[in-house]
Order: C-alpha cells, then structure tokens, then sequence
C-alpha cells in the first residue's frame, strides 16, 4: 500500500489520535480534521511531523453542520487516499429519554454527520476510482439495549450505512471498511467498571485498522470476543430479550 495521505474526522478523539500516531508511523501524511481546526489540533500535528517526519494538516470540520460537507471537501489541499470516520458521542441514555433535542444530537453526531460526510467522500473516490472509507461504528448497533438504544440506534444506522456502500462501491476500485471495537479505555469510557478482557486501548484499535488496510477486511472485531457476545445478544428471542437489562 503507497502511503497516500489519511483524512481523520473527529481528530481529537483519542481512538483518532492513535489512529493519526499509527499512519503517520507508516509514512501517511495526515490531514486532522476537528472543530476548531488548528485551534485545538496545532499541537498533535506538530507533534506527528516531528516524531514522524510527515506532512500533519489541521483542518476545520463539524460534523453537525451537513450543509458545509462540500466546501470543507474542496477546502483540502488534496484528495485522500483513506479517509477515516472517527466521530461519534455516547450521550446520557436518560437525558435523551427526557430531552428530545439531546436526543437528536447523539444520533446526527454519530449517524447523520459522519454517514453524509463518508457518503460525500465516497462519490468523489468512485470518481477517482480508488480510496478506502473506514467507518468507527459500535458494538452497541449489533441490537438495541435499554441502557443506550439512543446511542445503540444511532451506530446501527452508521453500520447499516457502511454495509450499503460498501455493496454499491463493490468494483469501482473504493473499499468500505466497517470498524467495531467494542469497549475502549477512551475518556468516553472514564468511570465506568469495564471488563480488562472486553476492553481495548486506543492504541489495539489503531492497529486492527491499519492491518485492516494490509489484508483487505471488510468488518473489523477490534477483539473477536466480541463477535461472540453480539451473536449470542442477536440469538435471544425477543420475550427473553426484553426481560433482560443489558
């Protein structure tokens, strides 16, 4: 694989910024990409360009604001050869059951924004005829649990959305790749009691994608047990499910 540069939505994450770490170590210019642009991202740029020796570009992205995909598109120097979906927000399962707004906002930061702006990229890959689209969805899309189908809903969608590109881009030379990591020691994850077995660090996620990349993988179990878990949740009949507080 040439090391075409890599575009990082939702860069300040800390998924992303081991991601960026990972591709700039391959020799990948990087192109950040946050709210705020060089504001908040000056520094991991510095930083990689240092460590790495490769050109590391800020730029200004929100991904709530679906009228502006396009012109922050043309606003790159370049086009990338892979562009990676890193944005997403856990929200408060009862703050969205209360609040319609908040809500709305874990679904259009973690479907709407992130599956409008791959599908933008996608169209102008196909043109190009190559590219890799890598999506981070969730293993909490895999069935809706009460303790954050907002959230879980949302990341369905992405999945969904990822699945259906990846079907209508088959042959055009543009690859889909489909990332479910499971629980990663990130600061979304701060707090909470999470299973060392079950649980990731960022640094584990960066490496799945990039060997991703190397092997041509289509869905990426950033730990396998969890392909089991997921199975065993989709198995249970609906009666018994709902029963459950999972």
């Amino acid at each position: 694989m040439s090391a075409g540069a890599v575009l990082i939505l939702g860069a300040r994450s800390d998924i992303a910024r081991a991601c960026a770490r990972r591709f700039a170590r391959a020799g990948h210019p990087v192109m950040l990409a946050a709210r705020g642009g060089a504001d908040t991202l000056q520094a991991d740029a510095d930083d990689l360009t240092a460590r790495h020796g490769v050109k590391a570009s800020c730029h200004d992205y929100d991904t709530l604001e679906i009228n502006g995909i396009d012109s922050f598109l043309d606003s790159l120097d370049e086009l990338p050869a892979v562009a990676l979906c890193a944005v997403g927000a856990m929200g408060d399962q009862a703050e969205s059951q209360r609040d319609p707004q908040a809500a709305a906002l874990v679904i259009r930061a973690n479907m709407e924004g992130p599956a409008l702006t791959l599908g933008a990229l996608a169209e102008r890959f196909a043109a190009r005829g190559s590219g890799t689209l890598i999506g981070i969805s969730s293993v909490g899309g895999e069935r809706g649990r009460a303790s954050n189908y907002v959230y879980g809903a949302a990341k369905a969608g992405f999945t969904a959305w990822l699945s259906g590109l990846r079907n209508r881009l088959n042959g055009t030379g543009v690859r889909v790749i489909t990332v479910l990591p499971g629980f990663v020691a990130t600061r979304m994850t701060e707090g909470m009691d999470l299973s060392p077995r079950l649980t990731a660090q960022p640094e584990e996620v960066a490496e799945a994608i990039h060997r991703a990349l190397q092997r041509g993988r289509d869905v990426v179990w950033v730990r396998p047990i969890w392909r089991l878990i997921m199975a065993v949740i989709r198995a249970l009949p609906e009666p018994l499910f709902k029963r459950t507080r999972l």
